[in-house]
């Protein structure tokens, strides 16, 4: 490949691959003179090279830091690539990172670069980035030094193809249409308007056209009617939270529909009526909503969402708005028809009325008749209400008379005497068994005198002070005389243990088994022994055996 040489940390070009004979360069030889010599070599010999030219030293090579080489890069490009538009498809989309911003690919074919987008410029985008979406870019180049990599800063991006508010609007319906807001899916079906709505909110603004002309034609035909207007920017910055501030304000008050309305524009005029802040409001409103927006031509989201879709603000209010005077011909005429059709009802009723009345016949006669029934009635039950009355008065007297004979306060008499009676028993019983117990009670007295523990425990106290005295001497002489005993017991032990018998120059032999060797018999050449002596051990190995008396 054809480029720039390279060159290695000392600015020194590699060995070429294949090493080209090339001419040596003419030299130019020095000006002339009249009375100049040719130039003589060392060896006389002309054409070589001449006694007087020297080599100039070759310049040391300039050796940049990475931060000068990135630095002086970033000063090369970005004023360059100060302003630049870039065709190609998204990718590695990752979404809105914590502050807002976009962090994407742009590639092509063939390349691929970084993409900036701040959150500034997204809170603008009118449509949604997704990967391997086909854009424009417009930009600055911009190289970022720590990493020594270059991406490119976002100022305005257009989809490839088709416009921005037009990719917005077809992926804001197609969301809204998955959300079940619109479409053949919708979750709530419209709401029907009220035939005659007492206070009718209206979002617009108060400067435009289509506010005159929805009062004009609402109060032509029904100039009865109460309109409440909340006032709202229709385009413009701002419009988007103006619009669904009184939107919301307007469900919060006492209205029965709700027009949103302005007059004809653009689609770029009418945008504000597609974002989906006021789309949303419309949804959530929880009153019947108009959408008069722009002509019949124009078509937003408001219009898909809204209840009811009106072509102009004229339409929306002869919607809401029926003609007074047709309603008052209507209830004149329904006036007229009630009134017929109350004359009939009351004819009717007064005829079969009559026809009762002749059925019902003389009420007098029936009266008295009645009345002697009551009476004849009212003598039987006296007399036996007289009668129930003597049953009961008998009844009565022969309970009074055995209540007589059976009255609480004799029994109650009786009942006393027989306590006393036992009261006066119990006293004696119990004095009785007092002096027996008085008696036993003395009587255990006295052998518990008789028995008393005293006079042993002070003999016991005594001894003991006696033995207390007596002990320290006893235990002394006892101390001293096993002291003795167990010196003298030290001694013969002494005497008796081999380790003493070792001292004197006695050893004891073993075998590696641990046995003790006590005849020479039980040994053979070449056995390994161990003697014990009275400080230490000796190995020693047998070499001849000598049976005792040899």
């Amino acid at each position: 490949m054809n480029g720039p040489k390279q060159r290695d940390l000392f600015g020194t070009s590699p060995p070429p691959p294949a090493r080209v004979e090339k001419p040596a360069p003419v030299e130019k030889p020095p000006p002339v003179t009249p009375n100049a010599l040719p130039p003589v070599t060392p060896s006389g010999v002309e054409g070589r090279t001449p006694a007087w030219r020297k080599l100039e030293p070759r310049p040391a090579p300039k050796v940049l830091t990475v931060s000068q080489l990135t630095g002086q890069v970033k000063d090369l490009l970005e004023p360059q690539f100060g302003r630049v538009l870039v065709r190609g498809e998204i990718a590695n989309f990752r979404g809105v990172n914590a502050r807002g911003h976009f962090y994407f690919a742009l590639k092509d074919q063939r390349a691929s670069i970084d993409v900036k987008l701040w959150a500034t410029q997204a809170q603008r985008l009118k449509f949604q980035l997704k990967d391997g979406l086909s854009v424009t870019i417009e930009g600055n180049l911009d190289v970022y030094e720590p990493q020594g990599r270059y991406s490119l800063i976002v100022n305005r991006i257009e989809p490839e193809g088709v416009g921005a508010q037009a990719l917005a609007f077809e992926q804001l319906k197609q969301k809204l249409v998955a959300e079940g807001l619109i479409g053949e899916e919708r979750t709530r079906p419209r709401r029907p308007l009220p035939f005659l709505p007492r206070r009718i909110g209206v979002v617009t603004s108060v400067t435009g056209a289509a506010l005159r002309d929805f009062l004009k034609v609402l109060h032509r035909r029904h100039p009865r009617l109460c309109v409440l207007v909340a006032d709202a920017r229709m385009q413009g910055d701002g419009a988007i939270f103006e619009v669904r501030r009184a939107i919301r304000w307007l469900c919060k008050s006492d209205v029965d529909v709700i027009v949103v309305t302005r007059g004809g524009g653009s689609s770029e005029d009418l945008w504000t009526f597609n974002e989906e802040p006021v789309v949303r409001a419309v949804w959530e409103c929880t009153v019947p909503v108009v959408s008069a927006v722009g002509h019949e031509i124009d078509t937003t989201l408001c219009d898909l969402v809204a209840d009811v879709r009106a072509p102009t603000p004229s339409a929306a209010a002869e919607l809401l708005a029926p003609s007074l005077v047709e309603l008052e011909a209507q209830l004149a005429t329904a006036k007229s028809r009630l009134k017929r059709a109350v004359e009939k009802q009351v004819f009717r009723e007064r005829s079969a009325l009559k026809s009762l009345r002749n059925e019902l016949g003389e009420p007098r006669r029936e009266l008295g008749s009645q009345r002697l029934v009551l009476s004849t009635a009212a003598d039987r039950m006296r007399s036996v209400l007289h009668r129930k009355q003597r049953v009961a008065s008998t009844a009565l007297r022969d309970l009074s008379q055995r209540l007589h004979r059976a009255r609480p306060q004799a029994q109650l008499q009786t009942r006393r005497a027989q306590l006393a009676f036992l009261r006066t028993s119990l006293v004696t019983l119990l004095q009785r068994e007092l002096r027996t117990e008085r008696d036993q009670l003395g009587r255990l007295a006295m052998s518990l005198a008789h028995a008393s523990p005293r006079p042993m425990l002070q003999q016991g106290r005594q001894l003991l002070a006696r033995q207390a005295q007596r002990g320290p001497a006893a235990l002394r002489g006892r101390v001293h005389r096993d002291r003795e005993r167990l010196r003298s017991l030290g001694a013969r032990l002494n005497a008796l243990s081999p380790l003493a018998v070792l001292t004197r120059g006695y050893a004891i032999v073993s075998l590696p088994d641990g046995r003790i060797v006590r005849q020479a018999q039980e040994v053979s050449p070449g056995d390994q022994l161990t003697l014990k002596l009275g400080a230490g051990e000796v190995q020693a190995q047998v070499t001849q055996v000598k049976p005792a008396g040899k």
